[in-house]
């Protein structure tokens, strides 16, 4: 039972933030400035963005939902999950708000290294289980490349 109650509140962290990066990116994805970027040739159409960060959330929240009552060291936690929650939500003004690439993609470029360090540092402890937040790692890739494309080309 506590298991499910730590899942469900690391889904309303989780959807609070893509909520809050929402709010940055719905008319960012229509604007001129995002319709005339040269974008990576491998860039999905845009519902498969919906669908993967809802799948990733879904996914970390339940990695996070299982880790909470294994770890020992709560205090790391914490923090690894805040940075992270932070570094989710920036992403997404620095991109479609201020139109800055660059800063962006050091943005996910620490997203993703954090994400892989998460999956390393609980691995004892998740066993298993750690495969929750690979879809996280995959999807973080996926767009630290499409990110790295922008960068470059425009």
């Amino acid at each position: 039972m506590k298991r499910f109650i730590y899942t469900a509140i690391f889904l309303l962290l989780n959807f609070s933030a893509l909520a809050l990066g929402g709010l940055f990116t719905s008319d960012g994805v229509q604007s001129d400035w995002y319709n005339q970027l040269v974008k990576a040739p491998w860039t999905p159409p845009g519902w498969v963005f919906g669908f993967a960060w809802t799948t990733v959330m879904v996914t970390y929240a339940l990695y996070m939902g299982y880790l909470w009552p294994r770890v020992l060291n709560k205090s790391l936690l914490i923090t690894v999950y805040g940075f992270q929650w932070i570094l989710n939500v920036s992403w997404n003004p620095f991109f479609f708000y201020w139109h800055l690439p660059a800063i962006s993609l050091i943005l996910i470029l620490l997203l993703t290294m954090l994400q892989m360090y998460t999956f390393y540092a609980f691995l004892k402890q998740m066993h298993l289980k750690a495969s929750f937040i690979l879809p996280y790692i995959a999807w973080l890739v996926i767009a630290t490349s499409l990110n790295t494309y922008i960068y470059l080309y425009n």
